[in-house]
């Protein structure tokens, strides 16, 4: 049974950073494209990173693009999503999704593309 659970949000300062993770069980995260979506209440759900199956390619929203960056564990299991740089509009519940299909640049951001979807964990960027 594929599991996905995020953790690492919280409260955060404009400029500061938060590392989140997304433990994976009943698969393995280098077979499986794992994103990183966000959401607040009343807007659409929108991409903000993925590593594809295959070959780790990395992708990235251009309004993250230089500050966030997606990786790895293979030994743990888990995806992370490093966030630097925080913004007040990076405030959102951020979602880790999976799926063994390959995602390519025109694919990876949207969310029909992913079968399996984590809980959810919340990042607040205030001061």
């Amino acid at each position: 049974q594929v599991q996905l659970v995020e953790s690492g949000g919280g409260l955060v300062q404009p400029g500061g950073s938060l590392r989140l993770s997304c433990a994976a069980s009943g698969f393995t995260v280098d077979e499986y494209s794992i994103a990183w979506f966000r959401q607040v209440p009343g807007k659409e759900r929108e991409g903000v990173s993925c590593i594809s199956s295959v070959d780790g390619s990395t992708y990235y929203a251009d309004s993250v693009k230089g500050r966030f960056t997606i990786s790895r564990d293979n030994a743990k299991n888990t995806v992370y999503l490093q966030m630097n740089s925080l913004k007040r509009e990076d405030t959102a519940v951020y979602f880790c999704a999976a799926d063994r299909g390959r995602m390519w640049s025109t694919s990876w951001f949207h969310g029909v593309n992913y079968a399996n979807w984590g809980q959810g964990t919340p990042v607040t960027v205030s001061s």
